[in-house]
């Protein structure tokens, strides 16, 4: 009966493939909308559906002119480029899509730019960075806790792996909070769809809670609060002088995506002929000597196995992150990109990135996360003085050499190690543009990476907020939160105490905090709105000097404001002869000791105590 029907269509002219065709339908296309005035007029759509890979576009709104159409492997989908002249009008466009004998009508938004001086501010080292894992801070909108249609539907404080419902509204609720610490900007996990099943990790099932699986690129997971939620967040952000950083993932999604559902191509991944993870090896991307293979293993393995490895490489998968990158800036208006696991991506690739995020959003700062052994290998991630083939353009990092070398010098007393890394910032193009941090999510505790010492906890906080780069805190660091990477992550990532209804304490309050907890409070608080109006630590050279029995010293300066800085790590107290400081003193009678408001008017010896930082503010 089937080959009845065939041969009689044929017969009315008809051929299978037509009748095929008729079949075709738009379900998605990505981007969702994009706007007028982009740098690069060059749009590309990915669009999915059924039996598309034939269809021909058209449209004849003005100024839209429609290229190359690309057929993917996958008959499912097609690659189309547009070009958007700049006299193009906002709009609703009418792209017409025949396949065969059939036509498609799909209505694509072209808004313009939003041009307001608030949006996309960027980040320096004026700011102080406050890292918020979402999912673990507060819960503003207990509704949207879970969903029975999601992959994961659980939602249990009482288990570390599963959900524990914060959420973008429950951040909202506490920007007065940022502003009372003196937080300028607020570094938030992956806010994007995570729907992913739970996964076994060490034997236990485990939710993406974390953030970083993505599942639908346009989509901030509605556990969150959604897209809507995020933006009222960065409008209500802005509006207390609080900028926003998004977390970015290009090297890998989660492998419940929606694209992997029905795959565009197979080298829409990086494909091994049995499971290769990454040897998560800095050194063959540098080493002169390195073996092809090795390289490969490095950039191509797979994260983790529940992590598919995107393969830059294909211009689709490219031009794809690419564009979302730039839609989400414009669409939501962020200050700035953490860049997820960057030594692992195609760097070629990330070049093309960021310039593209660079052109369009010239006060944008990005600054990736190479968690390497060196600080060669770290500079050689960002833009660098380094002579070598390749060169990268990223603006920041993450400085891991610096978080190495504070707690080293915390936890051995030993001075030299932060000021060794911090001689070596003439590899960098401008090390001012590099987070530093006493950890983050992925790290050990701070406070008890120091054995819970006070002396040295504050100590460190001292030179967080004094040295140069932009500072950045993590979550509950200011009420004592605590706890070691044991069993897993999870314990350095707990909730935040009072950000969910029924806990016990609100350590948002300072009837909620315990004596020790408002000291501490208050101590960040002091140096934090300290920072906000000193401008030699929001903008100041730095110079240190050779740490001598125990001590360290440094200066901030600018031409109107010099702070300076003495670090006894040991265990007695110093007396410190100034005179070898007289670069920076000579012109200064007296100090005003920042912390304590003491002034002292004879620099001619300091007593720095027993493991103590001194804060001075040098005045004539």
């Amino acid at each position: 009966m089937k080959q009845f029907c065939v041969t009689l269509l044929c017969l009315l002219g008809l051929s299978a493939a037509t009748l095929l065709a008729q079949d075709a339908r738009i379900q998605r296309v990505d981007p969702t909308n994009w706007w007028v005035g982009m740098k690069d007029p060059k749009l590309q759509l990915l669009v999915y559906g059924k039996n598309l890979s034939k269809a021909k576009v058209s449209t004849r709104y003005p100024g839209i002119t429609v290229g190359k159409i690309t057929s993917l492997p996958n008959t499912n989908y097609v690659a189309v480029d547009l070009t958007i002249a700049p006299t193009t009008k906002p709009g609703t466009v009418p792209l017409l899509f025949t396949v065969g004998g059939q036509t498609i009508t799909h209505n694509y938004r072209i808004a313009a730019r939003d041009r307001s001086r608030d949006r996309v501010q960027g980040l320096t080292s004026a700011d102080l960075v406050y890292l918020i894992l979402p999912d673990r801070f507060s819960n503003g909108d207990p509704s949207n806790d879970k969903f029975p249609d999601m992959a994961d539907p659980n939602a249990d404080r009482n288990n570390p792996y599963y959900r524990h419902g914060g959420d973008l509204q429950g951040i909202i609720n506490h920007l007065d909070y940022f502003n009372e610490l003196g937080v300028t900007a607020l570094w938030l996990n992956p806010v994007i769809e995570n729907d992913q099943p739970l996964t076994n990790e060490g034997g236990a099932m485990r939710s993406a809670y974390h953030g970083y699986g993505f599942t639908d690129h346009y989509r901030v997971d509605r556990r969150l609060g959604g897209n809507e939620a995020y933006k009222k967040l960065v409008n209500e952000a802005h509006k207390k002088g609080i900028k926003i950083i998004q977390d970015a993932v290009y090297n890998h999604v989660g492998a419940n995506h929606w694209l992997l559902k029905d795959m565009p191509a197979k080298d829409w991944l990086n494909q091994w002929p049995t499971y290769t993870n990454t040897s998560y090896k800095d050194q063959p991307l540098l080493d002169p000597y390195a073996s092809e293979l090795d390289k490969k293993v490095t950039l191509d393995g797979w994260f983790v196995p529940h992590l598919p490895d995107l393969n830059q490489k294909n211009p689709v998968v490219a031009n794809y992150l690419i564009q979302h990158a730039l839609w989400t800036v414009e669409e939501f208006g962020i200050d700035a990109w953490r860049i997820d696991t960057y030594i692992y991506n195609d760097l070629a690739f990330m070049n093309r990135c960021n310039q593209a995020l660079l052109d369009n959003f010239p006060n944008i700062h990005l600054f990736g996360e190479s968690w390497v052994g060196s600080v060669p290998n770290q500079a050689y991630f960002t833009r660098n003085n380094i002579e070598s083939s390749f060169k990268c353009n990223l603006p920041g990092g993450m400085d891991f050499q610096v978080y190495n070398a504070l707690n080293e010098t915390l936890k051995r007393d030993n001075p030299e190690t932060v000021y060794s890394v911090l001689a070596q910032d003439y590899l960098y193009k401008d090390a001012s543009r590099n987070l530093i941090f006493l950890d983050n999510h992925d790290t050990d505790r701070y406070f008890s990476v120091i054995g819970e010492d006070m002396n040295k906890f504050k100590m460190g906080l001292v030179f967080l907020m004094t040295s140069r780069g932009i500072p950045q805190i993590y979550y509950g660091t200011e009420v004592l939160m605590k706890n070691f990477k044991d069993p897993s992550d999870a314990e350095v990532r707990r909730d935040f105490p009072g950000g969910f209804a029924d806990d016990k304490a609100n350590k948002f309050t300072a009837a909620g905090r315990t004596k020790v907890e408002n000291d501490v409070f208050d101590f960040v608080r002091q140096l934090g709105q300290y920072r906000k109006q000193s401008a030699a630590l929001k903008t100041g050279k730095l110079m240190q000097f050779l740490p001598q029995n125990n001590v360290y010293a440094y200066a901030r300066y600018t031409d109107a404001q010099t702070v300076m800085v003495f670090m006894n790590s040991g265990k007695k107290d110093a007396t410190v002869e100034t005179a070898r400081f007289a670069e920076r003193l000579r012109g200064y009678s007296r100090a005003r000791n920042v912390l304590t408001g003491e002034v002292i008017s004879n620099l001619t010896t300091l007593n720095v105590p027993a493991q103590t930082a001194l804060l001075l503010e040098l005045q004539k």
